[in-house]
């Protein structure tokens, strides 16, 4: 089935904004646990997992809003992720850690449509790419941390 690069366009606003939505669910789940932590474990959480995720949010929302800028696309708002219900702070962490894998697979995904390079630009190949770089890690450093927790 044939597409038109519009529609190819905004299938690709449209995912990454499926994954950009996953990152801010991933955000808010590590600032719960966080709230639990004692200071010099979050202090290292801050560090390994919410500094990265946060940097990785951040480049994938320009991304996506310089994409639809340069394509005449509208852009779109990302309100923050609701706070989690307070839980135990390994069950945040995994619930972090699932919510950031979902938005890596989702980005895979997309790049393997092959859109980015069909309707996209090097740019929008550039920031998916960098996204997935800082992400693909930490799912399995929120692992780690929880294995660590309380050492």
């Amino acid at each position: 089935m044939g597409y038109t690069t519009e529609e190819g366009r905004t299938q690709i606003l449209d995912d990454a904004a499926a994954a950009i939505n996953q990152m801010s669910i991933a955000m808010a789940a590590l600032g719960e646990a966080y709230e639990h932590l004692d200071e010099q474990s979050g202090d290292r959480m801050e560090t390994q997992l919410f500094r990265p995720l946060q940097h990785a949010y951040g480049q994938l929302r320009r991304t996506h809003a310089e994409f639809a800028q340069r394509c005449g696309l509208p852009g779109r708002e990302f309100p923050a992720a609701p706070t989690p219900a307070p839980e135990d702070p390994r069950a945040s962490l995994e619930h972090a850690a699932d919510a950031i894998q979902a938005a890596d697979d989702a980005l895979a995904e997309l790049q393997d449509t092959l859109l980015p390079v069909e309707v996209g630009d090097q740019q929008l190949r550039a920031g998916l790419s960098g996204t997935r770089t800082t992400i693909a890690s930490l799912p399995e450093a929120c692992d780690v941390f929880i294995r660590t927790l309380g050492r």
